[in-house]
């Protein structure tokens, strides 16, 4: 029943990261002049909102890149990585038909392609690549770092979500910031075309970042492996028997 709530959890938020980050930059355009903005803050609040929702019940992953470097990081087993990734891909499906559903009804696609990656921005498909791999590694840097010290653990779903902001405020000319592959597979699915021939980019990319940042924090944050080993070490020594004076 656990494992339930928390596969339902990752569905229930990614389909609300989809619905309102796609949905933004479909009905208000993501040009720079401040739709830019607007949708980089649509994906970010996102963020913050399921975290402080769903963060308590399945870790709020709602993206395989981050799920990958937990899975990296042993924070999450195989089953369950599996199991999140189809959670969350089956998320952004369902948001992404919701989304073309309302175009149904005669409302404009700002976008032209409801609200789908493209590699044009970037100058085809190597610039893409290395966008979606930069800007993931630093959003989940970020992630493994903010996470991995329980006392920032309250402020963690802010800080993750503004990373999560920043990162689109430059990614959106480039490729419209996919740094999620389920969030780049749901709205490819409906557009066609392109954004299905070229989804490879932003599933690759973006799990290429996630490894590349489980490296290099384990790199730069030897301390955590200490302070880790420390903490067993000392719960495993037995403790000595206080005598007391009769």
């Amino acid at each position: 029943m656990e494992r339930f709530q928390k596969y339902c959890s990752e569905l229930i938020g990614t389909f609300v990261l989809v619905f309102m980050g796609c949905g933004s930059a479909i009905f208000l355009g993501a040009s720079a002049n401040g739709g830019h903005l607007a949708v980089a803050f649509a994906f970010g609040l996102s963020i913050v909102a399921m975290a402080y929702v769903i963060g308590n019940i399945s870790g709020c992953h709602i993206n395989p890149a981050v799920s990958l470097a937990m899975l990296l990081r042993k924070k999450l087993g195989v089953i369950d990585f599996f199991a999140y990734i189809i959670a969350q891909v089956a998320g952004a499906i369902a948001a992404s038909a919701v989304l073309q559903l309302l175009l149904s009804f005669g409302l404009a696609d700002q976008t032209g392609g409801l609200g789908t990656n493209g590699v044009a921005g970037a100058g085809g498909i190597p610039g893409a690549l290395l966008v979606e791999v930069i800007l993931t590694f630093i959003f989940i840097f970020v992630i493994i770092g903010v996470t991995s010290d329980e006392s920032k653990s309250s402020v963690a779903g802010l800080v993750i979500g503004l990373t999560l902001t920043f990162v689109h405020i430059v990614g959106i000319p480039l490729t419209g910031t996919s740094v999620n592959p389920a969030r780049s597979i749901g709205p490819a699915i409906f557009a066609g075309g392109a954004a299905l021939s070229d989804l490879w980019v932003f599933i690759a990319g973006p799990f290429v970042g996630a490894l590349l940042a489980v490296l290099v924090y384990a790199i730069v944050a030897p301390k955590e492996k200490a302070a880790a080993a420390s903490a067993a070490a000392s719960s495993a020594k037995p403790k000595a028997k206080v005598r007391r004076k009769k």
